[in-house]
């Protein structure tokens, strides 16, 4: 699972890495960061391809399917198992179509011990923002109005992972994440080849404080090691 996450960079650290790894050297928006602890419900910061060039907005975290009627009963789906995107219905047509990567560079996951749970933050060695694999779609209300939600893809957890939890959510490698954003590539086999486990190699994780157990708590102190 993928509840909370991370993007702890400047704007100008954003706008950096979007240039340097998507082309990207416009957007219609500044975005509000660094963020310490994003929830479900808020909107992300995303990357999906409009067939002429990579484009980055955000996107509200919990995927409404296109078969929904009523996005107050929705199920705002804020996390796909990899491994039945291709079986069900609320992804299928997402999985082929509508891909997107949401940046992070860090998630929270909590630690079963002892009977406790233990906030733990997990980010990779090097300490740079990541591509997460994630579907969008879009949502017209009764009013005509829409809204473009999103859900992040996980799959079974690393060696480093295991320690911690049984899924993570699917980080994409350099060469992944260009297939990914390519609505070009529509073949799901190949397409679900790409969601794998991260190198447990290259990531790392520390305990971090109940702090981040709050929702409205947003700020450095979330990031705290705990000795």
């Amino acid at each position: 699972m993928c509840g909370r996450f991370t993007v702890s960079v400047t704007l100008d650290e954003l706008k950096q890495y979007l240039y340097d790894n998507y082309d990207i050297d416009e957007m219609n928006k500044d975005f509000d960061l660094p963020r310490y602890n994003i929830a479900p419900g808020q909107s992300i910061i995303s990357i999906i391809n409009d067939r002429s060039k990579n484009r980055v907005g955000l996107l509200k975290w919990g995927f409404i399917p296109g078969f929904e009627k009523d996005e107050k009963t929705s199920l705002n789906i804020i996390n796909a198992k990899a491994e039945t995107l291709h079986q069900k219905p609320s992804f299928i047509t997402s999985f082929q179509n509508k891909r997107c990567i949401i940046i992070a560079d860090g998630f929270y996951e909590w630690k079963n011990a002892d009977g406790k749970k233990i906030p733990m933050h997990i980010q990779l060695k090097n300490k740079q923002l990541f591509p997460m694999a994630g579907l969008w779609n879009t949502f017209t209300r009764s009013d005509g109005t829409k809204i473009h939600t999103c859900t992040i893809i996980t799959t079974e957890a690393n060696e480093m992972m295991s320690e911690i939890h049984n899924r993570m959510p699917v980080i994409l490698t350099e060469d992944a994440r260009k297939i990914w954003l390519n609505p070009d590539h529509k073949d799901l086999n190949e397409l679900n080849h790409l969601l794998k486990p991260y190198d447990t190699r290259q990531m790392e994780s520390y305990q971090v404080s109940t702090f981040v157990n709050h929702v409205a708590n947003d700020g450095p102190k979330c990031l705290e090691k705990i000795k």
